[in-house]
């Protein structure tokens, strides 16, 4: 993907001779913005620019990594900045995803807003208006995904909706309900104004679909409020949307298919996706997790897997303590790896780097790339939302609305009988479906980037994190974790516009 850039000078009074030779050049290798913006096709290159926004690492091929802040797994790389996170030493100067997020986040911001502007003031006759709304549709669904990250982590944070000069470059921060609020105005332009087609069908655009589960996902996450008590009100709308969703997609026959690159294109249940495409767009989730273990599973999650009879492990009479990954639920084997990936008919790669937990994270890689190293070209798509999840959003709202109804059945067994796990016991009550659901959240979106989300927005990562005794560095969680401190350096360069969140003043 060509990238335009627009070369900007700043005189400095010891360079003021060396910059005035470089602006008397007329540079070969770039586009100036007159240049660019003048047919349809140089909107077509924007918008898959913006689209590559989302393959910064910490919402495309580190997604596994978010839940090495969790009981969930150990980043011996310390990716992320995860040894400061779990251990609580967060402040506004650590580094990791706390600057990163913001920073890229706010790339992405910037891109799209000038493609909105430069689309608003497009009139060529190669560009309809009915196709620019589609592509005003596409952008402001990425917007809304942008919005909604930075609403998650920070909280209050800058709404920014047109391009930024030097004069207006420091903004200050809103209130999180308006930052809510235009993540839910731009979700709802793109559900009003995109293909209504499903995105298997879409050609790796968002469709309304797409935009669906991201505002069913913003919602779930805002119901709880700040005591993690749900909103009847949020949870209806994310109940209706997942049912609107529900009918256009199936699952995957294999679990494992919605993760390999082979299997990806044309998936029934993948609703939106991070794409990539070797050989000169690729990302390395092979090396990363095949050979690196950049995530590594931690023995509390492998314990919390089912026996095949839908018992605990531990539990059920089928629990075998030599050989603790037989008769179990088989999303273990399709997710954890002991030792080293084996694929079996020989397909084996034994890893470069230590094994800290004895495990490694099975669930991304794909055999066809043995052996994993600097040279594989991985072009696995990084999944953001796919039917799996809307089932377990549907189940979760409804059970919350009425309690554990047919359909709250329905939904979970549907998802545990594609790998061939047994329904829930008959007459649950709603606190007992509740913690079902929860469990299957962790068991089937495993290292997808959502359990630490999950914990947040429930108000139960202090009572979860706390606890987890088999991680490899301690763990501490306060309640002001609940937000990220703004990154310093945002602060310093914003001359006191920007002020920080006050947990962290």
């Amino acid at each position: 993907m060509k990238k335009y850039t627009i070369y900007i000078c700043l005189l400095l009074s010891l360079m003021g001779t060396a910059c005035k030779k470089y602006l008397d050049q007329n540079p070969k290798d770039a586009l100036a913005s007159g240049d660019f913006w003048q047919k349809k096709s140089d909107f077509d290159q924007a918008l898959a620019a913006a689209y590559s926004s989302l393959q910064a690492a910490e919402f495309a091929v580190e997604l596994p990594v978010w839940d090495c802040f969790t009981d969930n797994g150990y980043a011996q790389h310390n990716s992320g900045s995860a040894k400061e996170i779990v251990s609580g030493s967060i402040s506004s100067t650590t580094g990791g995803y706390i600057p990163q997020l913001y920073k890229d986040a706010y790339a992405g911001i910037a891109r799209i807003n000038i493609f909105l502007m430069q689309l608003a003031k497009y009139t060529g006759p190669d560009f309809p208006d009915a196709d620019k709304k589609k592509y005003e549709a596409e952008a402001r669904f990425l917007r809304a995904y942008f919005y909604f990250q930075l609403y998650n982590i920070y909280g209050d944070v800058p709404v920014v909706l047109e391009p930024l000069s030097l004069e207006t470059q420091n903004q200050a921060k809103v209130a999180a309900p308006d930052v809510l609020k235009q993540v839910l105005a731009d979700a709802d332009f793109a559900i009003a104004n995109l293909n209504a087609a499903p995105y298997y069908q879409n050609g790796g655009h968002a469709c309304v679909s797409s935009a669906q589960a991201l505002k069913a996902r913003t919602l779930i996450f805002a119901a709880y409020g700040a005591n993690g008590t749900p909103d009847a009100a949020l949870l209806t709308q994310v109940r209706d949307l997942t049912l609107q969703i529900q009918a256009q997609y199936k699952l995957s026959a294999n679990f494992e298919d919605v993760f390999r690159d082979a299997s990806q294109k044309g998936n029934t249940e993948i609703i939106f996706s991070i794409n990539f495409l070797a050989p000169n767009n690729t990302a390395p989730w092979d090396m990363y997790y095949g050979d690196w273990l950049v995530a590594s599973p931690l023995q509390n999650f492998v314990n919390d897997f089912e026996c095949t009879d839908g018992l605990p492990y531990g539990t059920s009479p089928l629990t075998n303590p030599a050989a603790p990954f037989e008769n179990r639920d088989p999303r273990l084997k399709k997710t954890v790896f002991v030792d080293h990936p084996d694929f079996g008919g020989g397909k084996i790669h034994t890893p470069s780097n230590s094994r800290p937990t004895g495990y490694g994270v099975m669930k991304f890689l794909v055999p066809e790339n043995i052996p994993y190293g600097f040279s594989t070209l991985s072009q696995q798509n990084a999944v953001v939302f796919r039917l799996a999840e809307i089932l377990l959003m549907y189940a979760e709202a409804q059970n919350e609305l009425t309690g554990p109804d047919a359909t709250v059945y329905k939904a979970m067994t549907d998802l545990r009988a594609r790998v061939g796990m047994p329904p829930y016991p008959a007459g649950l009550t709603k606190d007992q479906m509740r913690q079902r659901i929860r469990h299957e959240r962790r068991i089937e979106l495993a290292f997808e980037g959502l359990r630490y989300f999950d914990l947040r927005r429930w108000h139960t990562a202090n009572t979860v994190l706390n606890a987890v005794k088999d991680g490899i560095n301690p763990y501490h969680y306060e309640d002001k974790f609940y937000h990220w401190p703004l990154p310093q350096p945002e602060i310093d360069k914003s001359g006191g516009v920007l002020v920080q969140n006050p947990e962290y003043k």
